[in-house]
C-alpha cells in the first residue's frame, strides 16, 4: 500500500499462536493437494534469497513463521523491512544496474510494478512448468480485481506478482452512536441514517453537520479525513472523485486495473470531477478541523480517542480498533455512493521475482511466493499475535472459522469488516488510482493542489484546472 506503515496498524489482532508455529508437517501436507511431489519443494534446498517489503503486517507475520518454511524447502530467507519510499530507491537501483540484491520484491503498482515490470519476472514462467509447486487451487482464488491490479501490467496475460496484501477504504464509524441517535435523526433529516448501500455523499455530509451541531454530547464532530498535504490525501478524494463519476484519466477503471504507458489527457476538468471537488470541499468545512493535519494514523487515533462520530479509513485498521476502548462499538460499510456509485480505494501489492536473479535463486523465490500467499499461510496471518493482513483469496474467507469470525466475539477482528470488503472489491464498487509509471509525481501534483483548495487559497475549479495542467505536463499530454 501506498506508504503504508500497517505494523502499528494490526497492533494487539490477537490470535492462535498455535497457528503461526505450525509445523512443516502440517503445512507440506496442506499444501501439498493437488501439488507437486515434496521433492519439488527441496529443490533449492541450501539456497538463500533476500526478500525486500514495506514494513507491513502481512510480511510480520511472515518474518515470524520462516522457520516452517524452511523446514519445508531447506531455503533461508532474509527480510528487509522499510518505508515504501526507501523500497522504491532501492528496487529502482537494483533493477538499474541489473543486479538482484533482492530476489523477491515487494511491487507496489503504482511505485515498483508499473514503471519496473520489465524487472520482474513473468510468473507464467513457473506457473506452466510441471515441475514446480503449483498455486493452491490456482490463481482463480485471488479476488479477481486484486490479481489484475496486483499483478498485471498492459495486457491479461502476464503476471508479475501474486496478491500479497489488500487495504481498502470503507466507511468506519461509532456504531454505538448511530444506534442511540438513530431515531432523533431520522427525524431531524428526513432518512435513515444507518449506513447502507442506498446511503449517499450528499447525506454522509447531513450526518456529519447532525453530529457537528452539538446534538450527540459523545463526540465533537461527525466526520474525520486524512486530509494532510499528503499521498493520504489524494486516497481521501479518490473515493468522492470516483462515486461522482469522475477520474484521473479516461478509462479509469481498465488503466487501473491493468495500467498503460499513455493515458493520455488528464480528467480532472470534466464536469463528474468539478461536482467531486465542490462536494469536497464543502464536505471537509465540517469535518473535523485537525482532518487537514492527519494522515491516514492521524485520523484513526483521532477516532479512537472519541473526538468524531465516522471516517473513510483503510480497513485494516479495524484491527487496531478493536483492541481499543471502542471493542464492540464500531460499525463497518461500503464508503457511499455518489451520482455514479460507491467507490472504495484499494491499496494493495503483490510480491514477486527479480529477472535478474539466477535460476537456482528464482526457484526458490517461487517456492516463497506460492508458500507467502497460501490459504494455509493467509490463515496463519489472520492469527498472528505479532501482526498479519487480511486475505487476499476467496478460499480463506470461506472457511468455516474464517466465516465465524466475520461476527463478535473474534480473534480475527479484521475478519469484521468480511462482508464490507467482499463488497468493495466488486468490479462496480473498487477504486483504483492509475496504474502509470509517472505516478508518484501525478500523486504529488493532486495532493498538493488540494491542499491549496482546503486552504481557501483556490476555489475547486481552479484546483482541478492547475492540476491537470501539471498532470498533462507530466504525462506529455
Amino acid at each position: 500500500m501506498t506508504q503504508f506503515k500497517r505494523r502499528d496498524i494490526l497492533k494487539g489482532m490477537g490470535g492462535l499462536a498455535g497457528l503461526s508455529l505450525m509445523g512443516a508437517g502440517p503445512l507440506r501436507t496442506a499444501l501439498a493437494q493437488g501439488m507437486a511431489s515434496d521433492e519439488a519443494w527441496k529443490q533449492a534446498s541450501g539456497t538463500t534469497i533476500q526478500f525486500i517489503s514495506e514494513n507491513t503486517p502481512p510480511t510480520t507475520a511472515i518474518a515470524a513463521n520462516l522457520a516452517s518454511f524452511q523446514e519445508l524447502t531447506g531455503i533461508t530467507v532474509n527480510i528487509t523491512e522499510m518505508q515504501l519510499g526507501a523500497l522504491v530507491q532501492k528496487v529502482a537501483l537494483d533493477f538499474g544496474a541489473g543486479r538482484s540484491a533482492f530476489d523477491v520484491i515487494y511491487a507496489d503498482p503504482y511505485q515498483v510494478l508499473a514503471p519496473y515490470h520489465r524487472g520482474l519476472v513473468d510468473l507464467n514462467t513457473f506457473i506452466n512448468d510441471d515441475q514446480q509447486p503449483v498455486v493452491p487451487q490456482g490463481i482463480e482464488d485471488f479476488i479477481p480485481s486484486q490479481l489484475a491490479a496486483a499483478g498485471r501490467f498492459k495486457d491479461s496475460e502476464s503476471l508479475y506478482t501474486l496478491p500479497y496484501d489488500c487495504p481498502t477504504m470503507i466507511w468506519i464509524y461509532r456504531r454505538d452512536l448511530f444506534e442511540k441517535y438513530h431515531d432523533q435523526m431520522q427525524q431531524d433529516l428526513g432518512f435513515d441514517p444507518t449506513p447502507s448501500d442506498s446511503t449517499t455523499w450528499e447525506q454522509y455530509y447531513q450526518i456529519a453537520e447532525w453530529f457537528s451541531n452539538g446534538n450527540a454530547s459523545e463526540v465533537q464532530y461527525g466526520t474525520g479525513h486524512q486530509a494532510l498535504q499528503y499521498d493520504s490525501l489524494m486516497c481521501d478524494f479518490s473515493n468522492v472523485l470516483f462515486a461522482y463519476g469522475g477520474d484521473y484519466f479516461a478509462n479509469g477503471q481498465q488503466v487501473g486495473l491493468l495500467g498503460t504507458d499513455s493515458p493520455g489527457e488528464c480528467q480532472l476538468t470534466s464536469e463528474p470531477a468539478l461536482e467531486a471537488a465542490r462536494f469536497y470541499q464543502k464536505l471537509l468545512k465540517v469535518a473535523h478541523p485537525g482532518s487537514t493535519s492527519w494522515d491516514w494514523t492521524g485520523v484513526a487515533n483521532a477516532f479512537q480517542n472519541g473526538e468524531f462520530a465516522m471516517m473513510p479509513e483503510w480497513h485494516e485498521f479495524a484491527g487496531s480498533l478493536e483492541s481499543s476502548p471502542l471493542q464492540g462499538k464500531i460499525g463497518y460499510a461500503p464508503l457511499p455512493k455518489g451520482p455514479a456509485r460507491s467507490a472504495n480505494l484499494w491499496g494493495g501489492t503483490g510480491i514477486g521475482i527479480n529477472a535478474n536473479a539466477s535460476a537456482e535463486k528464482q526457484k526458490a523465490a517461487w517456492l516463497f511466493l506460492v508458500w507467502a500467499t497460501s490459504p494455509q499461510t493467509q490463515l496463519m496471518g489472520l492469527k498472528s499475535e505479532v501482526g498479519g493482513g487480511t486475505p487476499t483469496r476467496q478460499s480463506v474467507y470461506d472457511m468455516p472459522e474464517v466465516k465465524a469470525a466475520s461476527t463478535p466475539p473474534t480473534d480475527m477482528p479484521n475478519m469484521l469488516t468480511a462482508d464490507t470488503m467482499l463488497t468493495a472489491w466488486q468490479d462496480d464498487h473498487i477504486g483504483l488510482r492509475p496504474k502509470i509509471a509517472q505516478w508518484n509525481e501525478v500523486d504529488t501534483v493532486i495532493f498538493t493542489e488540494l491542499s491549496k483548495m482546503l486552504a481557501g487559497q483556490m476555489s475547486p475549479e481552479e484546483t482541478m484546472q492547475s492540476a491537470k495542467q501539471r498532470i498533462d505536463r507530466i504525462v506529455g499530454a
